[in-house]
């Protein structure tokens, strides 16, 4: 059976095409559907389905949903399917996964599979983007506004800008540094065609660490533009260097980002790692 875990409340979805996307769901001969109605409930459906005996599971909503259903499956033969309703779909699109969720219910259904990586922040997977700073910042105001969708995102971003203040961390025991954000990469991007790592692989075995130092304001900005236009790795303030385990030492009950959702610090190291080619996605 193709087991559907829908997040009615993805991205700016009215109530509408919600019910659309639901009959369309309905539309497989092979379907169960559990729809969510709290934080985390995603992963608790993943396991039921994974003791139903599934055949695949196919998250519908965004990167935060699809982060709880994949957690459940990294290491699993049971692919994961994903149709992206949410607000930016960051792991979608580097997979090349239709937006359009007719066509995204289709590719579930009859994709291929392939393996890829899978990060962690502290043992916490993430298949996307993770990071600290102002994207973390940005992810803590976003959670806390009523509305989803780009434009509450962009909203947040700007709100976010206006009253940060760079951080403070040290990178494998090394010297203290202040900087704008420190991105950890698994995809190319956030989500929206914002590229914080454009040569990112989902497949090589290795993450990818974005450092920003410090910026004004109107440098903030030329850098999103940077972000959109897919060269931020010509900006001078900016640093790559590709890991495969790192730690970090980060203020404790700051924010950190794990695929968009907001998080605290639980304490104050941060060990990154990866475990290579660790689950299977239909694309």
């Amino acid at each position: 059976m193709n087991h559907y875990i829908i997040n009615p409340h993805s991205g700016a979805n009215n109530k509408a095409s919600f019910l659309n996307i639901l009959a369309l769901l309905k539309s497989d001969p092979k379907h169960v559907i559990w729809e969510t109605t709290e934080p985390q409930e995603a992963t608790l459906f993943a396991q039921k389905a994974i003791d139903q005996g599934a055949t695949r599971i196919i998250a519908v909503g965004g990167d935060g949903t699809i982060n709880e259903v994949a957690s459940t499956l990294v290491g699993k033969s049971i692919p994961l399917g994903i149709i992206p309703v949410g607000s930016g779909n960051g792991l979608a699109r580097h997979l090349n996964i239709p937006l359009n969720y007719k066509k995204a219910f289709q590719k579930a259904l009859v994709g291929a599979t392939i393996k890829i990586d899978v990060g962690y922040i502290n043992n916490k997977p993430f298949f996307c983007t993770a990071g600290i700073g102002f994207d973390a910042a940005v992810a803590h105001c976003f959670a806390k506004s009523k509305g989803r969708g780009l434009f509450n995102y962009m909203k947040a971003t700007l709100i976010t800008l206006f009253k940060y203040n760079p951080i403070e961390v040290i990178v494998n025991e090394g010297q203290i540094e202040k900087v704008f954000s420190l991105s950890i990469a698994n995809a190319n991007q956030f989500g929206n065609d914002a590229f914080i790592s454009p040569f990112s692989n989902i497949q090589d075995g290795q993450l990818e660490l974005v450092k920003i130092g410090l910026l004004n304001k109107l440098e903030a900005g030329i850098l999103a533009v940077r972000l959109f236009k897919k060269n931020i790795h010509h900006a001078d303030n900016v640093h790559f260097q590709a890991f495969n385990n790192a730690s970090i030492q980060y203020a404790n009950n700051a924010p950190i980002h794990i695929d968009g959702e907001n998080l605290l610090t639980d304490n104050e190291l941060l060990k990154i790692a990866i475990s290579p080619l660790a689950l299977n996605v239909i694309v």
